[in-house]
């Protein structure tokens, strides 16, 4: 489907400032939209259906007139046309009359069904769309389950919009005008008068009363946002929950979130109520006053039986759209409270953004860059302080420090989540703010440290790096990352499902399904994050030799933890507190016995003490007959 981009279209919606008119205006493009003749074609006929649908209506209160006049005829004999008596001839034709309502409002509904949903379809899309230009920023900063809410209640809310707005707000404007031109030419305008003060009181009191709910909506939905984000929360961290025994904790703060969704709710149906009852006693009492103004008419000659029935008639069928009016209203406006947030996340500007005319990528190499690059999420807390380095094409270089130092923060400024705060990043000398992210992106591989996959089949997961690969590629892709063998034993192969977050398989299998992945995608740079800092030792040095493959020839950016797998590294660049603190190779820095130096002897220690603890687990006494060996400047590895 094609997005529209234009952002000048874009519909800003407010329950409290915006009007109805200015919605249904901004979402007119969508009810006729361009380049789709056959659903203006649909637009048009259901108009022409509504028009005779009101047409049918508007007949049949003069058949029921017909039909009590000529029953009240003071004629002995009634009157025959065609054969049949005129009394039956005006039943047929109120029947008739009925049919051709009923169906020209199914026929009208039907047509216009297609465009309606289209519509909803195109800005679900959107919305859909846009979510994933925001920033990295912007997702992190919000839960996952009060947004999926958001738009969910958004996408309902246009649809009612649209379907009301053609379905029941123009039908029933059209049967006003009808109806007043009716009641001006037989009964005046004394009449009409009254039918007017009475619709006025009605929709003012309606107008007036939905507002007031409004903000009872807006708690309501902030309450269901609230629980709704709780309890997607709580069941992705099932397993946590587990761990701390806290089930009870969970319920109970879903139970307080869904006892203020109570509260809201209750107080909905509270002024629903009001609100009904206040509107039937307007209703009746226009229906009281102008009946009783018919009786004394019928009484004193001025007007017939048949025209007391006609009136009660009209009157019948004008309170079926009045009520509709009053519905559909509430509906609009309940619609606008819950798609204003929607329409404030379309609002929402991406902050990292194409410039104009950017252009691709383009890769020959290649070369990694930074420059004096500073940084910052918080004007507070710098993170980057003026760092440099160069990653030759076909080289691996490693970053490393400790928590905190900021190694993390250069893979996803590489990837351009965000723009650096000073300084710059080229890949063969192109800033990668001067191309277009897609490219950028398309030319990296990341392996991550905590791989999440889709809740999918193992094939649709290897194969998510490059969705048009075939099966032969899916399963050599597994083959290089040394999990073939794991997926083939298992019975549905790759057709197994992995669960959400791919929580079915261990840790060292994610990481290989991720490295296959990568493969499959074939990037010119590579990302290592932290990719085996989260496994066991053994996992990692059989994860290390399938990193080692997709590394091959690629210019790679290793982002690490253990500084065991980065000791073949071609070069090391050791951060602390944002700036470049020592850089060199394994074993140059081990000679300058810095901060480099510090930290392989630390995981060296620890990396013993977890071979002792090994080793005394498989001796049944407890002896251990191999000293630890101490740290050696000098050594290669941990």
């Amino acid at each position: 489907m094609a997005s529209n981009s234009d952002d000048s279209k874009r519909p800003t919606v407010s329950a409290d400032e915006g009007s109805l008119l200015s919605t249904i205006k901004n979402l007119w493009v969508y009810m006729w939209p361009q380049n789709r003749p056959d659903l203006k074609r649909r637009v048009v006929l259901a108009i022409g259906a509504l028009i005779l649908s009101k047409v049918a209506t508007t007949l049949v209160p003069f058949a029921s007139k017909g039909i009590v006049d000529s029953l009240d005829s003071n004629e002995a004999v009634t009157p025959v046309v065609l054969g049949l008596a005129l009394p039956v001839l005006f039943v047929i034709a109120y029947g008739l009359g009925n049919i051709f309502d009923s169906g020209f409002q199914q026929l009208r509904d039907a047509l216009f069904a297609r465009v309606g949903q289209h519509a909803v379809r195109q800005l679900a899309y959107r919305t859909f769309e846009h979510m994933h230009r925001l920033s990295l920023r912007f997702h992190l900063s919000r839960r996952t389950g009060g947004l999926s809410r958001v738009i969910e209640r958004g996408i309902k809310g246009i649809e009612t919009i649209v379907r009301f707005t053609m379905l029941n707000t123009a039908p029933t404007i059209i049967e006003f005008i009808i109806v007043s031109v009716v009641f001006v030419v037989m009964f005046g305008v004394s009449y009409l008068g009254v039918l007017i003060l009475t619709i006025w009181a009605y929709i003012y009191f309606t107008i007036k009363a939905s507002n007031w709910r409004i903000s009872i909506r807006r708690d309501m939905n902030r309450s269901d946002t609230d629980a709704n984000s709780k309890a997607i929360d709580s069941l992705l961290n099932f397993e946590t929950v587990k761990y701390f025994a806290n089930e009870e904790m969970e319920a109970r703060r879903y139970d307080d979130s869904m006892a203020l969704y109570e509260r809201s709710a209750t107080r909905i149906w509270t002024s629903l109520g009001v609100l009904n009852f206040g509107q039937a006693i307007i209703f009746w009492s226009g229906v009281i006053i102008i009946s009783i103004m018919a009786v004394l008419g019928v009484m004193n000659g001025s007007l017939t039986l048949g025209d007391y029935v006609l009136l009660n008639t009209f009157l019948m069928q004008i309170y079926r759209p009045l009520n509709q009016v009053g519905f559909v209203y509430r509906e609009i406006r309940q619609s606008l409270t819950d798609i204003e947030e929607m329409f404030k996340l379309l609002d929402q500007n991406p902050e990292i953004e194409d410039r104009a005319g950017a252009k691709g990528l383009r890769i020959n190499g290649p070369v990694i860059r930074f420059e004096d690059v500073h940084f910052h999420y918080d004007e507070d807390r710098k993170i980057l302080k003026g760092v440099s380095f160069e990653v030759p094409a076909g080289k691996t270089i490693a970053v490393v420090g400790p928590s905190g130092a900021g190694k993390s923060t250069i893979s996803r400024l590489l990837y351009r989540f965000y723009d650096v705060t000073s300084g710059r990043i080229t890949i063969d000398e192109q800033d990668v703010r001067d191309v277009t992210q897609k490219s950028l992106r398309a030319a990296i591989g990341m392996v991550p440290q905590d791989t999440v996959l889709f809740n999918d089949s193992i094939a649709y997961n290897i194969r998510y790096g490059r969705p048009d690969a075939t099966d032969e590629e899916v399963r050599e892709a597994a083959r290089l990352a040394q999990v073939a063998d794991f997926i083939e034993a298992l019975p549905r192969g790759y057709d197994t499902e992995v669960g959400e977050r791919g929580l079915k398989l261990s840790g060292g299998e994610k990481q290989r399904v991720a490295i296959a992945r990568t493969i499959l995608k074939s990037p010119e740079i590579l990302i290592l994050d932290e990719a085996t800092s989260a496994l066991d030792t053994a996992t990692e040095r059989e994860i290390q030799s399938a990193l080692d493959t997709v590394a091959r020839d690629r210019t790679t950016l290793v982002i690490a933890h253990r500084l065991s797998t980065v000791v073949d590294a071609d070069e090391i660049l050791v951060l602390r507190d944002g700036q470049v603190a020592e850089r060199g190779k394994h074993q140059d820095l081990l000679e300058q016995g810095g901060l480099y130096a510090q930290m392989w002897s630390r995981q060296l220690e620890a990396s013993e003490a977890e071979e002792r603890l090994a080793r005394t687990r498989r001796d049944p006494d407890g002896f251990v007959s191999e000293k630890a060996r101490p740290f050696s400047p000098g050594s290669s590895t941990a």
